[in-house]
């Protein structure tokens, strides 16, 4: 049977509308599948009776107990974006002082940024950039040395970065420790999986989800795989270090690189939009929400991912 579109806005969550696609006359939330948002102006596109019944089915919210019991052996973070909205006044700001501490000449602003966000890693970042502008005369000439100057960047920008956190100058986003400790309660495993520096996503996990939190998170970040996201080899090696399958593991993840990362190990992925990746392109996301959220402006919880697992959704 056909799958049938369907816009709703959900009551409880007036900042989240999603498209929810479901088998025509079948509205129990056991074969509804949360697929991605549309804007909140978009009107219903089924008849009158069929939206009453759809409103009836999600008067609960994405957070409620009556969905299945089902857990994720895994639940899967990306770290900037998602644990903290770090790009533009974290490692952005980072990078610039940096550049103007080397005396560079050379200054990141927010739109350009963005854009280099969508190379993964901020070596990669870098050299992709002066490859195309143009290397600073402060350069080296040759490959080699300039692949150390990129490193010697690279770790005076984590050192400031770092500072910004142990500061505690950065936030953790809403529901970010709600949603860890409910999955650390119930014994699902919980890593963080970043293109990041590995010390700079373990200061982000010590200093703002705590010790107590942290010594019970695994971490995967940096230069851990040799292809980055968009690349699967992240994901891929958390699940088998964790020793889970894929399959059974969730993602959170905020940017359209990461969801493709996440798609390609064969995980399912909750996209949780950031300020710089709000407009990408999510279609393959299995929900897109704007934060996790805390109680009660919560946009779903552990016993919702797990939901995501279960066989009779329909995609």
């Amino acid at each position: 049977m056909a799958s049938t579109a369907i816009s709703l806005s959900l009551p409880t969550f007036p900042s989240s509308s999603l498209t929810v696609k479901a088998k025509p006359s079948i509205f129990s939330h056991h074969h509804l599948f949360i697929a991605k948002n549309v804007p909140s102006s978009s009107l219903f596109s089924s008849s009158t009776k069929i939206t009453k019944q759809i409103r009836t089915a999600f008067k609960i919210k994405c957070s409620s107990a009556s969905f299945s019991n089902t857990l994720p052996s895994a639940l899967l973070f990306d770290c900037d974006g998602v644990l903290v909205d770090t790009e533009k006044d974290g490692h952005r700001v980072s990078f610039n002082d940096t550049f103007n501490e080397k005396e560079l000449g050379v200054t990141w602003d927010v739109d350009l940024y963005g854009e280099l966000l969508k190379i993964g890693g901020g070596k990669e970042r870098m050299t992709a950039y002066f490859n195309k502008t143009g290397w600073p005369d402060k350069a080296p000439k040759s490959e080699e040395e300039r692949k150390a100057f990129i490193a010697s960047l690279h770790k005076r920008k984590t050192e400031l970065f770092m500072a910004l956190i142990e500061n505690r100058l950065l936030p953790l986003r809403p529901g970010v420790a709600k949603l860890i400790d409910q999955a650390l309660g119930e014994g699902v495993k919980v890593a963080v999986c970043s293109t990041s520096n590995e010390k700079a996503v373990s200061a982000v996990v010590s200093c703002l989800l705590g010790p107590e939190r942290a010594e019970k998170i695994q971490i995967f970040a940096g230069d851990v795989v040799p292809r980055k996201k968009p690349d699967p080899a992240i994901y891929t090696l958390a699940a088998n270090t964790l020793g889970v399958e894929p399959s059974s593991c969730v993602v959170v993840e905020d940017s359209a690189i990461g969801l493709a990362a996440a798609k390609a190990a064969g995980m399912t992925c909750i996209v949780t939009k950031s300020g710089y990746t709000a407009d990408e392109d999510f279609l393959n996301a299995d929900a897109v929400f704007d934060c996790i959220g805390d109680p009660p402006e919560e946009r779903f919880d552990l016993a919702f991912c797990g939901s995501l697992l279960e066989k009779q959704y329909v995609s």
